[in-house]
């Protein structure tokens, strides 16, 4: 009870020395509130932007890998890539033969046409060709209706699956299934109808139509380059169904010993590598950025504790001599500099939050200040006020009482 009341009395004591000169106090704890402000500003947004890009990330799955001409990453080869020969159609069937530790396998190829059911008509829709294993391998199945079958596939039948959105706009409120829609200039049958996916980065995942990768050649030729996904049985498997893919892949397409690969396999790990790089170099510029703003507002406050130790020698000097001991002096300082740079950092705190919402807000992206956000901006604050204290006050405790009295 004691030492609750003793430091509620060093309290009060500093509020009353900063009420005192409350624009010398207000421009001191400026350089803390830019500081703290920056530093939440872009760590809230780069928190939001996380959530977002790592939901996205997980649609792609961390068990599944992608054979493909291109890479997912190019920097300064891409002229290496694009002389490449496509991925075909024997390659798939070699991996699907092959692979031992592959759960599901499925090729898939794409085309942009115009979709028309009666009079409604959309432009640019992507017809994707594939097999009854894309449902599995990307965890994407129907919410009324079926996914396409192995006799589908087989029997190169005229059947689709719609995305959730050209479906709507096809079909107002009638049902789609067992109606007929045209795709380019042929009729399918829609047999199912997928349930609403969003978006993945800007990208409409509900404006697309699934039909039997046979079909697609048949109506549209089988000289368009593949992309081949491939679930591992387990995730733990990756790494290995990896290098038995690369395998299949060299001896299929007859890549010479010593060659480097002429395809390339993609995986979710690539993506968030990359993300976590460019997120990394901007924690450093957000803390270097926020780090001089507090090395400024530690020096104002050092600056003005000093100004407030000279002007209060008299006041030192009293205090000693009814019996207060250095460390009563010390701490008193100390708070005093702890209470400025803590209010500089709580209103930085609180601006720093509103200004990361407002950024994450027009990206449509959703935000919340965490016990991290809340840690980073007091501790940096409260860290500033103690270095920046720490002279001053040991100056003021170090005051000899006689010399403090005659202070003019």
């Amino acid at each position: 009870m004691y030492t609750f009341s003793r430091f509620n009395e060093y309290l009060l004591m500093a509020w009353e020395a900063l009420k005192s000169h409350k624009l010398r106090s207000l421009l001191t704890t400026l350089g803390i509130l830019i500081g703290v402000t920056t530093i939440i500003t872009i760590w809230t947004t780069i928190q939001g932007l996380n959530q977002y890009v790592y939901k996205q990330l997980s649609n792609i799955g961390s068990g599944t890998i992608y054979v493909e001409k291109y890479s997912w990453i190019i920097k300064n080869d891409f002229w290496k890539y694009r002389n490449r020969k496509n991925i075909t159609y024997k390659e798939y069937e070699a991996i699907k033969k092959y692979s031992t530790l592959a759960k599901a396998v499925a090729p898939e190829v794409y085309s942009a046409k115009l979709v028309s059911y009666k009079n409604e008509k959309l432009e640019n829709i992507y017809i994707v060709g594939t097999t009854e294993q894309y449902a599995q391998m990307s965890n994407l199945y129907p919410e009324t209706g079926r996914f396409l079958t192995a006799q589908d596939v087989r029997s190169n039948h005229y059947v689709c699956v719609l995305g959730a959105e050209v479906a709507e706009k096809l079909f107002k409120s009638e049902n789609p299934i067992g109606r007929r829609v045209r795709i380019g200039d042929h009729k399918y049958l829609v047999i199912g109808l997928l349930e609403k996916r969003g978006s993945f980065f800007g990208q409409n995942m509900d404006t697309f139509v699934i039909v039997p990768i046979g079909t697609f050649r048949r109506v549209y030729g089988g000289h368009r380059g593949l992309r081949i996904g491939v679930m591992a049985r387990k995730a733990e498997l990756l790494d290995d169904l990896k290098e038995e893919i690369r395998g299949i892949m060299r001896r299929v397409r007859k890549t010479k010993p010593g060659a480097a690969d002429d395809f390339s396999i993609n995986q979710q790990d690539m993506l968030t590598d990359l993300y976590g790089q460019l997120t990394n170099g901007l924690f450093a510029i957000v803390f270097i950025i926020g780090g001089i703003s507090l090395l400024v507002g530690g020096i104002g406050i050092m600056n003005i504790m000093l100004v407030s130790v000279t002007e209060r020698t008299r006041e030192i000097g009293i205090r000693k001599a009814i019996g207060a001991k250095r460390r009563n002096i010390l701490i008193q300082f100390l708070i005093e500099a702890l209470l400025i740079s803590s209010v500089g950092g709580l209103i930085g705190l609180i601006l720093g939050y509103i200004a990361g919402s407002v950024v994450l807000a027009q990206m449509d992206l959703s935000t919340g200040v965490g016990i991290t956000s809340i840690a980073i901006g007091f501790g940096f604050s409260t860290l500033v006020g103690v270095l920046a204290g720490s002279y001053p006050a040991s100056k003021a405790s170090k005051l000899n009482p006689i010399d403090a009295l005659r202070f003019e």
